[in-house]
C-alpha cells in the first residue's frame, strides 16, 4: 500500500530506507543511544514486530513513525498493546519540513493500513514537558491517557512519559 501525492509518496519502509533514515538520526543526534535504537528497529521489522512508515518527498525520507506490534519490544506495555491495540513511536519529520501537512497525511496513511490490520486502538508516549508535541498527538485525537510511568533509554537515562490512546474509527 502506498500513497502518492504530487512528488510526496506515503509507504511502508524498506529495509534499505531504514538504514538511511538511522544514518542520518545518526549523524544528526550524538550518543550510543542512536545506534542501538537504529539495530534493534531494524531487527523488529525483520521480525514482523514493527512496521515502519515513511513520508518521502521528491526521493528523500523527511518523516516517520513506527507501531510496535509486540508487547515484548515495548516498555510499561500493559494497557499499551494487544491483540487489538499497537502502540506508536518515533514520531519524527525533519525540521524544514515540519507544520506543512507531510506528517499528517503519513499518519493517516498508518491508520488506515492499521485498521485494514484490524486494529482498534492506537497508543503512544509522551514525556510531560514536551508541550508541543502533546498538543499535535491532541489534535491527532490522544485525548485517553492511559498511564504515567518512567522508561529507561539503553545508556540508562530514565524518563517520565505519559501515555495516550486513540480509539480507530
Amino acid at each position: 500500500m502506498v500513497i502518492e501525492m504530487e512528488d510526496y509518496v506515503c509507504k511502508i519502509a524498506t529495509i534499505d530506507e531504514m538504514e538511511t533514515k538511522w544514518n542520518y538520526e545518526i549523524k544528526k543526534n550524538k550518543g550510543s543511544n542512536w545506534k542501538i535504537w537504529k539495530a534493534e528497529a531494524i531487527e523488529r521489522v525483520k521480525n514482523n514486530q514493527s512496521i515502519a512508515y515513511y513520508g518521502i518527498l521528491n526521493g528523500k525520507i523527511i518523516c516517520e513513525t513506527t507501531a510496535m506490534l509486540d508487547k515484548n519490544i515495548v516498555q510499561n506495555y500493559e494497557g499499551l498493546v494487544d491483540d487489538k491495540t499497537i502502540y506508536l513511536c518515533a514520531f519524527r519529520t525533519i525540521e524544514k519540513y515540519q507544520g506543512k501537512g507531510h506528517f499528517s497525511e503519513l499518519f493517516h496513511f498508518m491508520i488506515n493500513d492499521l485498521k485494514s490490520r484490524g486494529y482498534e486502538k492506537v497508543t503512544l508516549g509522551v514525556e510531560p514537558e514536551e508541550t508541543k508535541s502533546l498538543k499535535i498527538y491532541k489534535h491527532l485525537g490522544f485525548n485517553e491517557i492511559i498511564k504515567s510511568a518512567q522508561e529507561v533509554y539503553p545508556d540508562g537515562t530514565v524518563i517520565d512519559v505519559d501515555y495516550y490512546a486513540m480509539v480507530l474509527d
